[in-house]
This record gives C-alpha cells, sequence and structure tokens, in this order.
C-alpha cells in the first residue's frame, strides 16, 4: 500500500501517469534515506570462478536483475515497502542510485533494456487493477500463477510508458535482441509458447509449438540464437495434468530441461537431459557457454545453485555452494562480470539480493 505522506485523493486527481511520477519521486527520497549495513558477502572457496564478490541490494525480494548493453546498469524487480507485491527499478552498476521505474500498481516482472539503453521492457498486470494478483492455492503442490500480464515499454526513467499489442492471457518473460526484436512467452496460442516481435510488438511469429512449458528465453549477445527452459509431458497422463493446471492458469515448474535454437525458430536442440529444474539459462558473449540454475544436486527440493556448461552438452559445473538459493545469472557484455540473485547471508526468510562478482575463467 502507499505510504501516508500520499494522499490516495490526491493520486487519484493527478491520474495514473502522474500518480506514477509522484510515487517514483516519493520512492526515490525513501531509498535514498535508507541507512543499511552493507557487510561484504561470504565466498565459498569453492567459487573458483568468483571473484570480488559484491551485494547491490539489501533486504526484500530482489530477482531478475539483468545488464544494458554497456554493462553499466542493471533492471530488477523487486518486492519491498512500500509495494505488496514485484515492481521493476534500476540502478548502477554498483548498486547505487536505485530508481522505481513501473508504476507501482499491479504486479511486474522481466525487465530488459531495449538496445540503446534509453527504454526498458517489462510486464505488468496493472491494466487489470492496482492490487496485487492474488497467489495461487498451493495446497496440492507448488505451482506459478500465469496472471494477467502484458508487454510494456517505457522511457529508462519511467515515463513515456506505452504498450505493446496484447493478447489475452499471459505475455511475459520477455527479452530484447540487439536489433530490438523481442523474444517472450505467451498463452495466445493456446499453450505456452516462444514467440518473436519487432520491436513494436508487431511482426508477431511463433517459435514452439510442442506441448508443455517453453520459457525464460533468452537472445545470444550477437541476436542470432535463443536459449530457453522447456517441460514437454512425456505421456498421456501428465498431457493431462498439464492441461487441466494451464486451464486454471497455472503451471508446475517442478522440472525443465535447457534448449537452444536459431533465432528464426530452426535447429531447435536439447541442451541437458537431467529430471532437475533446470532455469533462468543465458549464453555467455562467446556463444559458447551457458550459466543456468538448477537443483540438479538435488532434485526436488528448493534448493539451487548456478551452473556452467557448453551449448553441446558438455563440460558441466557448479558454480556457487554459499547458499540455499542463486539464480538468475547473467554475463555482463564484455563476459568479465556475473550478475546473480541469491539469498546467501540473508537474516529473515524469503530475502534475496542482488550480487556482482568478477568472473575468472
Amino acid at each position: 500500500m502507499l505510504s501516508r505522506s500520499l494522499d490516495r485523493r490526491a493520486l487519484l486527481r493527478l491520474g495514473l501517469l502522474g500518480a506514477a511520477a509522484a510515487l517514483r519521486e516519493h520512492v526515490a527520497a525513501r531509498l535514498a534515506r535508507a541507512q543499511v549495513s552493507r557487510v561484504p558477502p561470504t565466498a565459498d572457496p569453492r567459487e573458483r570462478h568468483l571473484g570480488g564478490l559484491r551485494q547491490l541490494t539489501f533486504g526484500g525480494q530482489n530477482a531478475e536483475a539483468y545488464w544494458d548493453r554497456a554493462g553499466t546498469r542493471l533492471v530488477f524487480q523487486s518486492t519491498r515497502p512500500p509495494f505488496g507485491c514485484d515492481q521493476i527499478f534500476t540502478m548502477g552498476a554498483d548498486g547505487s542510485g536505485a530508481r522505481l521505474v513501473s508504476t507501482g500498481r499491479g504486479r511486474t516482472t522481466c525487465a530488459f533494456f531495449l538496445p540503446d539503453g534509453a527504454r526498458l521492457l517489462y510486464a505488468s498486470t496493472h491494466h487489470a487493477g492496482a492490487e496485487c494478483p492474488p497467489a495461487p492455492d498451493r495446497s496440492r503442490g507448488y505451482v506459478w500463477a500465469l496472471h494477467d500480464y502484458d508487454l510494456y515499454t517505457c522511457a529508462v526513467d519511467g515515463g513515456d510508458l506505452r504498450a505493446l499489442p496484447a493478447s489475452p492471457g499471459y505475455d511475459a518473460e520477455g527479452t530484447v535482441a540487439p536489433d530490438g526484436r523481442i523474444v517472450f512467452t505467451s498463452m495466445r496460442g493456446g499453450d505456452l509458447d516462444l514467440y518473436v516481435a519487432d520491436a513494436d510488438g508487431g511482426g508477431v511469429q511463433r517459435l514452439t509449438d510442442r506441448p508443455g512449458y517453453d520459457g525464460g528465453p533468452f537472445f545470444s549477445w550477437d541476436g542470432r540464437d535463443i536459449v530457453w527452459r522447456g517441460w514437454h509431458p512425456a505421456d498421456s497422463a501428465e498431457l493431462a495434468e498439464y492441461r487441466a493446471l494451464l486451464g486454471q492458469r497455472l503451471v508446475r515448474p517442478s522440472r525443465a530441461e535447457l534448449f537452444v535454437m536459431a533465432a528464426d525458430g530452426t535447429g531447435a536442440r536439447q541442451i541437458t537431459s537431467n529430471g532437475a529444474a533446470n532455469w533462468a539459462p543465458v549464453l555467455h558473449p562467446d556463444g559458447e557457454r551457458i550459466v543456468f540454475s538448477s537443483n540438479l544436486h538435488d532434485p526436488g527440493r528448493f534448493d539451487f545453485a548456478l551452473y556452467l556448461v557448453r551449448r553441446d552438452g558438455r563440460g558441466l559445473e557448479r558454480l556457487t555452494h554459499a547458499e540455499s538459493f542463486a539464480s538468475f545469472p547473467m554475463f555482463a557484455p564484455d563476459g568479465h562480470r556475473l550478475v546473480f540473485c541469491s539469498n546467501r547471508g540473508t537474516s529473515t526468510p524469503r530475502e534475496f539480493n542482488v550480487f556482482v562478482a568478477d568472473w575468472l575463467d
């Protein structure tokens, strides 16, 4: 909810855009006043690829931090006061200058810089209402809700919000190629598939059509390839359960393998085959190595570490050891830094922070 210093009736008079601008100024002032104890994060001696580890956020639930193409800024999603669910923020590569850029309404996810660094892409439910969408019923197991997300772009300061052409239901998990093309996950074809579109959201083309979940797509840094996670039912019973959940706008993310294909959808090839939950794959700038998150060391549990593998499936290597959750990794454009999100060193339940490390080959 909004703090007392913002009068609700005044916000209504300002209108949505004015309210969003006022809220961004309020949150910026709140962040500037915040005093945090910045204790250096603890490294694990087995983490031989990670040097000079730095913690960039302190408190709340911070996730999906991704670089701009210059390697000087990060965009990320965060649940922190006064918000009850994720909103989009930017900050410098050193964690300074954190700034709200989404509207403060609804729930947001999966933000990414456009190539020129002047605009951002993200998904939001604010068109469906100002409140956070309800959490899914997990009494019968862990599921994700497929909220009514639409894709938006905005200026890097949060202004000039523009909706991309939408379809009913889920349009999210979008990232951007060097030429501005957008790849994202959508239910517009009746299943959870990958689609590619022009920078303005037009010219939509479907890239995957195998029954099951295909998501988390990332272009390679040269825009030639797409890496993603996918789970496809192995038999009629799994397919029936998947479709029943999909009909309730739910998906069970307990398993997924990694895949890679050309940016036009041809030549799709499976990389992993371990039965675990393999998530958040991103290609190194060399185009040959993939960093991702997985619980393959303890399948079935919510215990994730970062791993590295070559795109041919060889050379699997565990990268992180000092926490029970690490995910959303991304190499900087120069390949010399790695950003990721983790519960390393946290003192409160469900706290996740953004970390960056120098990459040591």
